[in-house]
Formats: C-alpha cells, structure tokens, sequence
C-alpha cells in the first residue's frame, strides 16, 4: 500500500514534468518567438548619411570595408600611356543603395561608391607568381549621388582624411570620362560583374555603352 502510494506521487510528479517540457518546446518553436530573437540579435546596419561642412566637404564613410563589395582592378587605366606603378583598386557601395540597384537596375538617390587603392607587391611569404594587394591604402575616393547639391547629381570627392573629402572641381576629367562612357547613371556598371547583368535584364544600360560594347566584338 506504501509502495503503490509513492509511485502515484512519482507517477504525477513525471506527468507534471513532461507538460512543462512540452510547454517549454512550444514556446521555443514559436514562429513570433524565434522572429523576436532573431530581429534582437541582429540589428541592421545603420544607412550612412552625406554630411558636408560650410566650405563643402564631406566626411568620408570610413566604415566603408563593411559595406558591399563590388570589384577589384589591377593596373586599369583609362589613358593609352600606362602608369609606371602596379596598383590594385577595389570598389565599395552602401549596401541600402547596391540592394535599390538589384531591383530597378540604377542607383537611388544618396549612393556613395568607394574607390579605394592599394599597391600591388609580388614579392612575400609563400607567393612564387603573381600579386597580392600590398601595405595601406595608397588613394580613396568618392562618387557620391546627391541629386539636390550637383547640377549633374553626381560628384567626385578626394578623400584626405578620415574626417574630410575634399570635392573635385566639375571640371576635372573624370566627370567628363564617366559621363561618356559608363553603362549605368556615369558609374562604371560595365566593370562590376554582380551588377551588370542586373542592368542588362533591367534596360537601363546605356545608349554609348551599348555602342561601345558592340564595337568591341
């Protein structure tokens, strides 16, 4: 009688702890649960803001390296004579503007595309053949959409500092250059392999670039 007795109250103490397991497990595998640890435990990053000082400058995103990657470089030159120094440029764009460029195929307003330069060595640890990307950065600059500052709503900007960009005069070379030749909005959609079959598929690839595209087969 004593021993039926304890296995009742062991029998109800079990029965008791397998609810609240099951209790505990559906909770866990809420659908409402899991999207409020998942949104609390990874916060978007923030979109970078244009902030220019009273002479015109601009304070460069120097978290630039977060951002989306679109291409490297090596030793490209837009000019026929080459440059004596072997260079490796890599390319940057905020991600909130490169995901605008994945649906419409061109770039929203407030898109900041980082260039950033790095020398190219070939002599180091292991390497037999070949160049890797070499010590700090030699060259950042900017091209900045911001469509109610720029009479052609695109701007270059030589960053020489981490607190300062300095904008290029319209009239340097490379606006003319980029408005001649880019595939997409006087960027160089052309040279970024993720992006230029977005805007082939969109239509929004150039007039002059779809001529020298087919002027080069």
């Amino acid at each position: 009688m004593v021993v039926s007795q304890r296995f009742k109250i062991l029998l109800s103490a079990g029965l008791l702890f397998c609810a609240l397991i099951a209790l505990c497990t559906s909770v866990l595998q809420s659908p409402s649960t899991v999207s409020a640890q998942a949104s609390g435990s990874a916060k978007p990053v923030a979109a970078f803001k244009l902030a220019y000082n009273a002479e015109g400058d601009l304070t460069p995103p120097m978290q630039y390296r977060e951002w989306t990657y679109l291409t490297t470089g090596f030793n490209m030159n837009y000019n026929a004579k080459a440059s004596d120094m072997s260079m490796f440029d890599n390319v940057f764009v905020n991600p909130e503007s490169y995901r605008a460029f994945q649906a419409t195929g061109t770039w929203p307003d407030k898109t900041v595309l980082v260039l950033e330069s790095r020398e190219a060595a070939s002599k180091g640890s292991i390497n037999k053949s070949g160049n890797f990307q070499s010590g700090g950065v030699s060259g950042l600059e900017l091209h900045v959409k911001d469509e109610a500052r720029f009479p052609g709503k695109w701007a270059f900007f030589d960053v020489a500092s981490e607190s300062k960009a300095t904008l290029i005069p319209s009239n340097a070379s490379c606006y003319t250059c980029h408005a001649e030749h880019a595939a997409v909005d006087t960027t160089f959609v052309q040279f970024y392999p993720t992006l230029l079959p977005v805007a082939t598929q969109k239509g929004t690839l150039s007039a002059a670039y779809r001529k020298e595209a087919a002027e080069a087969k």
